[in-house]
């Protein structure tokens, strides 16, 4: 098995961030900056940290790592029931409490929304780390089970956004419907006019998509009122992106270095915690409404 390349000289520590999705669950190894590698698992809710642990172990060993390796780690959920298991998977196999987005956790980012506990971690982690990539405006478009919309000001202050239902979802909503269509691959059709049901369908789904996305974007761009850069990330990013003028950039990792952000604004209370044994509340994100957070 090839080890990852290490320089030489003093290095910094291994951080894994793990994305929480709801179908999938993406893991990233950094070593300060940069992205070594990713890790991508099924999302199973009924799964225990037994059978998490010993996946991961075994992934990490494929990839020529292992949990000695790593320092510390943060986690971003969005299914409450993976969570704990995850934060137990990283107890064991780190030895040290992780960093979990959530009630607490310093973000540097004000949450100006009616209820901030209501938005998503992986929604605040994408949000930060465009808007440390352009220092301006951003609107955010996540590829996700849901696809999510998320605006963030030239002051660095998330707004809010938009939630729709995925492509992968609205297609299965078709096909489980309408009896007579065929399931399709999402795919570019050859033309927007379908020669055929197939072609009618992933025409609908893809260029559908795309209308959506642009009439969104032009909204949001209205409404912030305000020089911003589009950003997306998420599976399906790079097919829409690719038949749009309104996506600046994709973003593949954007979450995970959002993560990874919110990690290095926490690591001293986390190495606090992981001293003392206090790991209880975990670490989230401060929720006053409309004020910078200074945990």
């Amino acid at each position: 098995m090839t080890q990852p390349f290490t320089p030489p000289g003093p290095q910094p520590a291994l951080l894994l961030a793990i994305d929480i999705g709801n179908t999938n669950t993406v893991l990233g190894i950094y070593r300060g900056l940069d992205l070594l590698d990713h890790l991508r698992i099924e999302s199973r809710r009924n799964s225990t940290a037994d059978e998490y642990s010993a996946l991961v172990h075994l992934l990490l060993h494929q990839r020529g790592f292992a949990f000695s390796d790593l320092e510390q780690a943060v986690i971003g959920s969005v299914v409450p029931p993976l969570t704990s298991v995850f934060e137990e998977v990283c107890r064991r196999g780190i030895g040290k409490p992780p960093v979990l987005v959530g009630p607490g956790v310093k973000t540097g980012m004000p949450i100006l929304v009616d209820n901030p506990k209501e938005v998503g971690a992986d929604r605040i982690v994408n949000a930060i780390a465009a808007y440390e990539c352009y220092k301006k405006g951003c609107i955010v478009v996540d590829f996700g089970t849901a696809t999510t919309f998320d605006v963030v000001n030239g002051k660095g202050q998330y707004l809010g956004g938009v939630i729709v239902p995925g492509i992968g979802i609205s297609a299965d909503a078709l096909f489980a419907r309408a009896a007579k269509l065929p399931r399709v691959e999402i795919v570019r059709p050859p033309q927007v006019i379908g020669k055929s049901t197939l072609q009618a369908i992933q025409s609908g789904l893809v260029f559908g998509y795309v209308a959506l996305v642009e009439g969104l974007v032009q909204r949001l761009q209205v409404a912030l009122a305000e020089p911003c850069a589009v950003v997306a990330t998420g599976g399906l990013a790079p097919l829409i992106a690719g038949e749009t003028q309104c996506i600046d950039s994709v973003s593949e990792f954007l979450t995970l270095d959002g993560l990874r952000m919110v990690y290095e604004r926490n690591r001293d209370d986390a190495a606090e915690r992981a001293k003392t044994g206090r790991d209880h509340p975990p670490e989230r994100l401060v929720l006053r409404r409309g004020e910078p957070d200074h945990g």
